[in-house]
């Protein structure tokens, strides 16, 4: 039976049309993967949903009843609730006040019953297996934590169906099975979600049906049984993007790093030498050394031992700064976190990194500073208006490009790419693997640590694979391959 039907949905934003007559339709205890790059209108449409934009036309019908003037306070009535990639909580407030917010209970004379919403939160948790402690303060959890603490608000009120945007993002290999389990419970007990991911085996492992959107406009929808992750990707992206072969091969300078028994916090003995101009891919289960390794030996944590060398030059240890002098630059894993300045310019957030290596000018030249960033923007096809917009005005891949003019502006040699496309669409992300590609023929050393292995197959000269801590084996471009980089990541060759 259908939870939910919409039909030709229409919207324009200063008369340019966003969504051209879409269709999404989802069944009862189903989970309904919602497809497309970024701008694709995904976003748009589930705001429609929820009653943060109106429609301009269409139909919408949800549990059999028809949703014509939808307001955000309607939507959530109704039974949809939307959990945003960037979490809606209040982080000074304990796990239960977060759940009981605006739907406190209370006695006759008003007061909160706290001893029976801390119960009722338990059993919420008990129902789900799910470890939190009412009484803890959401800035002291994790994640992963915080992820399940938005959908068990979101069953507090009974929701019939979730909107689950990018949920995995921030988690690990362990806490996204759970999560997992969770939503195929629910889905067992009849709740239905809408899953927007950008990460095809998470797709492909969890969803029932899907729907891909392409420029605002409806393109296909299907069971996933049905599709291959490659068909998905050409509708998503059209088939010549997606059948793009990336790699290719170059010719590579003298060796410029070295690493000698590298120690440190998460990693031990890494011995390792990289060329000037090639391109080396990290990669094993999440927490087996190889993120901690890139943020010890840009400086932001010390190691234990051992020495990193550019150029034949011992890099001292623990500072950032000096790892920068040396020509080391990283951009590091969660962009919103660790990147974005969201009260800074475009031009702001690019020169940030430069001016720390400049601290002793007297003044900023900015009509220099502008000439720079429109190079970038060139360079790297930033799709920018001005350089004075505010960073959060651009999509996920194009901030990217912004943070990584950041750091080719300070002239590194070695870029230290900690899981560059993140949260990034397939259409983005092709665009970041041919400029990692080009920058590597123009003789930058690129390491680029990630999960995806497709996505080391595409960029990669060679793949070391990182277990416990140690690099346990490093394979040639033309050896990289899933089932491979398994047997080694999980220590399988000696099981």
């Amino acid at each position: 039976m259908k939870l939910l039907e919409m039909k030709d949905i229409c919207k324009a934003f200063n008369g340019i049309p966003v969504l051209k007559k879409v269709n999404l339709s989802v069944e009862e205890g189903e989970v309904h993967a919602l497809l497309g790059e970024n701008g694709a209108g995904k976003s748009t449409l589930m705001n429609i949903l929820t009653g943060v934009y109106t429609r301009d036309s269409g139909t919408i019908s949800f549990n059999g009843h028809n949703m014509d003037h939808i307001t955000v306070k309607k939507s959530e009535e109704m039974g949809i609730a939307f959990v945003h990639q960037e979490l809606n909580l209040f982080n000074d407030m304990t796990v239960y006040e977060n759940i009981f917010i605006g739907k406190e209970y209370v006695d006759k004379l008003g007061k909160c019953n706290k001893k029976k919403m801390i119960q009722e939160t338990e059993k919420l948790f008990k129902k789900l297996n799910v470890e939190i402690d009412p009484l803890e303060k959401v800035e002291n959890l994790k994640t992963s934590e915080k992820q399940l603490l938005e959908i068990v608000k979101a069953l507090f009120s009974e929701a019939k169906l979730l909107i689950l945007d990018e949920p995995t993002t921030a988690l690990n290999n362990e806490e996204i099975a759970h999560l997992f389990d969770i939503i195929g419970k629910l889905r067992s007990q009849g709740t239905s979600f809408i899953f927007i991911s950008h990460k095809m085996p998470e797709i492909f492992k969890i969803s029932d049906r899907y729907t891909v959107l392409r420029n605002g406009e409806y393109i296909a929808s299907g069971n996933i049984k049905d599709v291959s992750p490659e068909e998905i990707t050409g509708l998503m992206v059209g088939a010549a993007l997606s059948s793009r072969n990336v790699y290719e091969t170059r010719k590579y300078g003298d060796v410029i790093l070295k690493l000698k028994d590298f120690t440190g916090p998460g990693f031990e003995k890494i011995n390792l030498e990289v060329k000037r101009g090639e391109i080396i891919g990290f990669t094993g289960l999440q927490g087996s050394g190889s993120s901690e390794l890139m943020q010890c030996m840009f400086g932001i944590t010390e190691a234990f031992g051992g020495t990193l060398s550019v150029y034949d030059k011992v890099v001292p240890r623990h500072s950032i700064h000096k790892a920068m002098k040396s020509g080391i630059a990283m951009l590091p894993s969660n962009r919103k976190e660790n990147s974005v300045i969201g009260d800074m310019s475009l031009l702001e957030n690019m020169y940030l990194a430069e001016h720390t290596l400049s601290a002793g000018k007297f003044h900023i030249n900015k009509k220099a500073e502008q000439d720079k960033f429109e190079n970038f923007k060139s360079m790297l096809d930033i799709k920018a208006q001005n350089c004075n917009d505010s960073i959060l005005s651009l999509s996920g891949g194009n901030q990217q490009k912004v943070f990584l003019a950041r750091w080719l502006n300070t002239n590194a040699d070695i870029l230290l790419l900690d899981n560059p496309t993140q949260g990034i669409d397939v259409g983005a992300k092709a665009e970041i693997y041919k400029l990692i590609l080009n920058l590597a023929k123009k003789g930058k050393t690129i390491l680029i640590n990630t999960l995806e292995i497709p996505e080391i197959q595409k960029i990669a000269d060679y793949c070391a694979v990182f277990y416990e801590g140690k690099i346990v084996k490093i394979l040639e471009h033309e050896e990289i391959n899933e089932q491979t980089v398994m047997l080694y990541s999980t220590n399988a060759v000696n099981a």
